[in-house]
């Protein structure tokens, strides 16, 4: 019987499995499951996906999320559905691309979002993966937005994140050749951050989820707020806006918390409040 709410939402989903604390506690590890298409962002995965993000944003239970493809599917996400593609115009594609879309839902989620890049990102999947807070990969997966082979672009938001990662001129070369990058030179590059061998990539995600997970999920939540902000403001408002934060936690509990539990030298206990 699922227990969280992010459990719950994923329990009659036919692509999208949820587990919360299994690995880490605090941890909900958000797995896209369509093997036999490589796990492919079809209609029905975006709207599972963004089902199961949508109770995530209100589960207490959860405070960083990992998302992953399955195994099985050997990639994180190979891409979108070509098929629905194709059989699309422009009307039906303009309505498909209203926001928010799955990549919105996984970008504003309040928690940190850790992409496990287990295998190949291609076209949405790297989308996917950018919308995501932090990324690690497994060493031989192949990421790039090849979607220009089809005589299109980046729908889902890569060409608006890949050049803030990598800059104007990389991000020009990768959308504009299709060329494809193994999973080391995206780290060198800053696509991902890390790169690990396939068998000590879940030792490094979930200690680095978990790390977060210890902390003040209020304090995480205002953490990621500010960091995004940056994108989106100059210095100067973007300092501002980091201080009007900083004061707003200083009238919560997590911050007496945080601060007595340093002075007596103990593990402080959050309330989320």
């Amino acid at each position: 019987m699922a227990g969280t709410p992010t459990e719950a939402a994923a329990a009659d989903s036919g692509t999208v499995s949820a587990s919360v604390g299994d690995r880490v506690e605090g941890v909900a590890t958000v797995t896209l499951s369509r093997p036999e298409a490589r796990n492919a962002l079809d209609a029905e995965l975006r709207a599972d996906l963004i089902a199961v993000f949508e109770a995530v944003a209100d589960d207490d239970a959860v405070r960083v999320v990992v998302v992953t493809g399955d195994d099985e599917g050997g990639a994180f996400v190979a891409g979108a559905d070509v098929t629905e593609l194709r059989e699309r115009d422009a009307l039906e594609q303009r309505a498909a691309s209203e926001r928010p879309r799955v990549f919105e839902h996984v970008a504003d989620c309040p928690k940190p979002v850790i992409a496990r890049v287990n295998g190949h990102a291609l076209g949405g999947g790297l989308e996917l993966a950018m919308a995501c807070d932090v990324r690690i990969a497994a060493e031989g997966g192949k990421l790039g937005q090849p979607e220009i082979n089809l005589g299109i672009i980046p729908g889902g938001g890569g060409t608006q994140r890949l050049p803030r990662l990598v800059g104007t001129g990389q991000a020009m070369k990768l959308i504009c050749s299709g060329e494809l990058l193994d999973a080391t030179t995206a780290a060198e590059m800053g696509i991902v951050e890390e790169a690990y061998p396939a068998s000590e990539l879940d030792d490094r995600v979930y200690d680095l989820a978990g790390s977060m997970a210890e902390k003040s999920p209020v304090a995480l939540e205002f953490a990621k707020t500010a960091v995004n902000a940056s994108e989106r403001m100059d210095l100067e408002a973007g300092i501002d806006y980091e201080a009007e934060l900083f004061a707003q936690l200083f009238a919560t509990a997590d911050k007496d918390e945080g601060i007595d539990a340093f002075l007596e030298d103990r593990e402080p206990e959050w309330e989320g409040r």
